[in-house]
């Protein structure tokens, strides 16, 4: 893939979100798929109550549009592009489900905790059931290194693991005006060059999709957010993300190029084992981007080092993987 084609895949995407947007945003406005505040929660959030949310199908269909067309224009459409796909879409879709019923009902809780996770345990299962059809890589490579190890069919339970794990962790991520959109589209953009020089042109191509189009959602998205992408956006992130490092066998390097997620992640087992444990919190408040403001950060200050540090460990992995 030359760098115009990247280029051009960019643009496209970037375009179809900025143009997608202002149509998108005043139709769920009239529905009233506005946001529910959580009441534990900051309560400088309060004022955010009423963004109109689910906007995550703005970029859903932005990447997905341009996967497909440009994919088939360039010859670049392939079985895994339609895993890629797959799991966007479903994910997105667990994630509408859920955001439909916090709107509708207006509360804050949407599907439960157990009839989420079997719906992404079944994507991925199918997601793992078609990559079989091929070639498909069972053995999971160790970060900077030649070495790998091969888990046969356990990959199955890794995989689960990896896309439902690390949905749920972008998911939690999202949190502030802009904080996922960021961070994601530079995991995303890291990893498009890895397939890029891999030459994964068909992930490549899926990959520098999904960076454009959450630029062009995050004109929208950054603070004060127009709109909010909701778990239809956050879980499908997830997922993609997961499978994208499936595909280019760097599965342990998105704990390194998706590190704010981890942490995210990590500061709200600490903060619930903590009270169980001791009755004590670690945190003011987790996940740990709340931690932050209650600490007398202002929220674009949490999202702007919380996206630099995203970008620094992202240059890491990919020039660590280039050079070594």
């Amino acid at each position: 893939m030359t760098i115009t084609t990247t280029i051009t895949i960019l643009a496209i995407s970037f375009i179809a979100s900025v143009v997608l947007a202002p149509i998108l945003i005043p139709i769920l406005r009239r529905l009233k798929f506005g946001q529910s505040i959580r009441e534990e929660g900051p309560q400088s959030h309060m004022k955010k109550a009423g963004t109109p949310t689910m906007g995550g199908i703005i970029f859903l269909i932005s990447i997905i549009a341009t996967t497909v067309i440009v994919g088939n224009i360039f010859n670049l459409f392939t079985t895994q592009s339609i895993v890629m796909i797959l799991v966007l879409a479903g994910f997105g879709l667990i994630g509408f489900l859920d955001d439909g019923i916090k709107v509708i009902f207006k509360r804050n809780l949407g599907l439960t905790s157990l009839q989420k996770l079997i719906g992404q345990i079944i994507i991925s299962i199918a997601a793992f059931l078609l990559l079989r059809l091929g070639s498909f890589d069972t053995s999971v490579g160790i970060p900077f290194t030649d070495w790998s190890i091969d888990l046969g069919i356990l990959y199955v339970a890794f995989l689960i693991f990896w896309l439902v794990g690390f949905s749920n962790a972008v998911n939690l991520t999202d949190g502030l005006d802009g904080l996922v959109a960021g961070t994601a589209s530079i995991a995303f953009a890291a990893y498009g060059v890895i397939a890029l020089y891999n030459e994964q042109a068909d992930v490549a191509l899926f990959t520098f999709a999904v960076t454009g189009a959450l630029l062009g959602f995050l004109l929208f998205n950054a603070n004060p957010a127009k709109v909010f992408m909701g778990d239809t956006g956050s879980l499908a992130l997830g997922g993609a993300l997961a499978l994208v490092s499936i595909l280019v066998k760097e599965e342990l390097l998105l704990l390194l190029v998706g590190l704010v997620f981890v942490i995210e992640t990590l500061s709200v087992i600490l903060q619930v084992a903590s009270f169980k444990l001791r009755g004590k919190r670690i945190f003011k408040m987790s996940p740990i981007h709340h931690h932050f403001e209650l600490s007398g950060w202002s929220e674009r200050k949490v999202v702007g080092v919380f996206w630099t540090t995203a970008l620094v460990v992202a240059l890491i992995a990919v020039v660590s993987e280039a050079l070594l």
